[in-house]
């Protein structure tokens, strides 16, 4: 079998580890060339082809490159690779406008007789309308995701079974033998800080710990949009003089870190895969915070226990002021609401912002970042407030604490190690493979349906829809 990768970049990330894990379970029984936009910054182990055309915008892809260029330059390079070309062109993340080209790129290879599969980790439509194609997705071709939310999404919006594949990421075990744990002791948030992590719930969590834990976030962001949001928690942390170390992950060694975690958190409100409701565990490390369930409840169904999470950190909406919240909410709704091309009722405005601070409470996930600066600045100003945060959330009481704690964890590393292993991913991939190659599929998606699905104003987040001009 004859494999072509294609991704905008390889760049260290989610993705980029997909299609390594993916090359690496390809090359096993067949042959594997992995296309992308930007050279890799690192080695990449595998045999790899670099077309600037495939580019992010601005990041040196040449705007006099045209689709049709860019389709032959792609065409050309895997018939260099192999005479009678691939079996199947697997393209990582296609629906989101990194490359203003992409889609009509990879309708020019779709006519010129290639097999698309087409996996999408992340959706415009849940977001990330600064990356939203108002273009048609290419149609009759096979589609992946990689949780069944998405697959239930998606087959709303029209894709037929027989063309639509749901593949679970593989998990990398985490080796910490032989490691040397920090002296300081510390919590560990194991991310990128980009918005959608909620970084202010995990510095809100921290006041909470119970053994004076410093907390530990790994990444800086690498995207624009999202330096705004962090400089901002940098600069509020030190003004605080909170325990928050940013940046851990630049100075220190990873796998130490991990060994020297007390307990590993996420504060996250939308994830892809979600790689982090499962890794803390396979360095036997229990994992505390937020629960979104409708990616956990893939992995609960393999077994493993999640329940100990919470899903909402409820604050008083008197905190902030009713009127002051609905009035950005409301605005942050429909700005969104007009990038999607969306024609929102005041009405339906208001009465959603009712169930959402039903109450008169509403979650901290769903505010921006001014909003959360103020809980916690109230927070830390005197023990009444932090009491009736834990009056609302009584699992504040004892974070990273659960009764069954040992079995729980290694219960969940068993799930993990027989749910996720790579022999598994590499059966279902080659499985998908063999289906594209063999069973032409005629469907389209209805982007207005996808879009309904995911607009949804019960779970409207300022930190998630909202500017990021904070």
């Amino acid at each position: 079998m004859k494999i072509a990768l294609m991704h905008y970049h390889l760049k260290p990330g989610g993705v980029a580890t997909v299609l390594k894990q993916q090359a690496a379970a390809i090359s096993e029984s067949g042959e594997v060339l992995v296309i992308t936009g930007q050279p890799p910054d690192s080695s990449f182990p595998f045999d790899t082809a670099h077309i600037p055309g495939l580019g992010y915008d601005g990041e040196g892809v040449d705007k006099m490159d045209e689709p049709r260029q860019v389709a032959r330059a792609v065409e050309t390079t895997i018939f260099s690779k192999w005479k009678n070309g691939c079996d199947v062109l697997h393209v990582h993340n296609p629906t989101l406008k990194k490359n203003r080209n992409f889609l009509a790129i990879l309708k020019q290879l779709q006519k010129k007789g290639l097999k698309l599969f087409l996996q999408i980790h992340d959706f415009a439509e849940d977001g990330r309308p600064q990356v939203y194609f108002d273009e048609a997705y290419p149609a009759d071709c096979h589609y992946g995701v990689i949780n069944s939310r998405d697959e239930e999404i998606l087959r709303w919006a029209g894709l037929k079974k027989k063309g639509l594949h749901r593949i679970f990421n593989t998990i990398q075990f985490l080796d910490l033998k032989n490691r040397l744990p920090q002296e300081e002791p510390l919590v560990l948030y194991p991310i990128r800080a980009i918005r959608r992590k909620n970084i202010g719930e995990a510095i809100l969590l921290s006041l909470f710990f119970k053994g004076r834990e410093a907390l530990y976030i790994t990444l800086p962001p690498n995207s624009p949009a999202d330096i705004n949001s962090y400089r901002r928690w940098k600069d509020f942390v030190k003004r605080a003089d909170l325990k928050v170390v940013f940046e851990a992950g630049l100075s220190e060694d990873f796998p130490n870190l991990v060994r020297s975690a007390k307990f590993m958190i996420t504060t996250s409100i939308t994830e892809g895969f979600g790689f982090c409701f499962l890794e803390p565990w396979t360095a036997d490390k229990l994992l505390w915070g937020r629960k979104l369930p409708d990616i956990c409840r893939d992995f609960e169904t393999s077994g493993i226990t999640l329940d100990h999470l919470y899903e909402n950190l409820r604050v008083p909406l008197a905190w902030l002021g009713r009127d002051i919240v609905y009035e950005k909410w409301a605005k942050g709704v429909m700005m969104s609401g007009r990038h999607f091309g969306l024609h929102l009722d005041k009405g339906k405005i208001l009465e959603a912002f009712g169930q959402i601070t039903k109450d008169q409470v509403i979650d901290f996930g769903l505010l921006d970042e001014a909003f959360q600066e103020k809980i916690i600045a109230r927070v830390l100003s005197g023990k009444k407030d932090k009491q009736a945060l834990i009056q609302l959330n009584p699992y504040l009481i004892h974070p990273g604490k659960i009764s069954n704690q040992k079995a729980v964890i290694e219960r969940n590393h068993q799930a993990i190690t027989k749910a996720y292993n790579r022999r598994t991913y590499q059966t279902t991939l080659m499985k998908i493979y063999a289906q594209v190659m063999t069973e032409p599929v005629r469907h389209r998606i209805d982007k207005r349906a996808l879009l309904n699905r995911f607009f949804d104003l019960k779970t409207f987040s300022l930190l998630k829809w909202g500017s990021n001009a904070v």
